[in-house]
């Protein structure tokens, strides 16, 4: 179950990492003013045929292969019901052997949108996932009566400077930097 937007993207942002791609980016646009919250997961990975992704979207399809024991596939079903309930919309754009773009946005002034949730707990999360050489995450955000927010990392800057993310002195410092990014100045 998804409790907060942050679990779905992050749902969706696994998925972009398990695809055999070599370049994951994530998009994330808060816009108060808007009242919306906006997400892309775009990935150079395997890609689908536009019949893998009808089946992909069907909640009563899976693979079988990322959840062995389970009859159906809920990811991107939750996400299209999730947005579409809340106000928002979806777009998912896949070629074989090119890649998968997956966009979403919620209103966040509807009240069945769920919370935004932990955007840099969230980030620590999808930056931890097996899969791509480079992940590349861009954030903004428009919040009434703050300046506009905007930063943009990758993975592999973030890896060297922290020499890996294998310990946990990495790890807390890699959370301290993550937080430290959604400050006002």
């Amino acid at each position: 179950m998804h409790f907060t937007l942050a679990d779905l993207v992050t749902d969706i942002t696994q998925n972009g990492c398990e695809s055999g791609a070599s370049l994951v980016e994530l998009e994330i646009t808060e816009d108060a003013l808007k009242k919306e919250f906006r997400f892309l997961v775009k990935d150079n990975g395997k890609g689908m045929t536009k019949e893998q992704l009808a089946r992909a979207i069907d909640p009563f399809v899976t693979d079988g292969v990322k959840h062995p024991h389970r009859k159906v596939g809920l990811g991107l079903p939750f996400l299209i019901q999730t947005a579409e309930q809340s106000g928002g919309g979806w777009d998912i754009q896949s070629e074989k052997g090119i890649g998968t773009t997956a966009t979403a946005w919620f209103d966040t002034g509807n009240v069945d949108t769920p919370p935004v949730g932990d955007l840099p707990g969230m980030f620590r999360t999808v930056l931890m996932f097996n899969g791509p050489e480079e992940f590349i995450i861009r954030r903004s955000s428009r919040q009434e009566g703050k300046e506009p927010l905007e930063y943009e990392f990758r993975k592999t800057e973030l890896a060297e400077a922290l020499g890996g993310f294998e310990g946990s002195g990495a790890l807390v410092m890699l959370d301290q930097f993550l937080r430290s990014q959604e400050e006002e100045e």
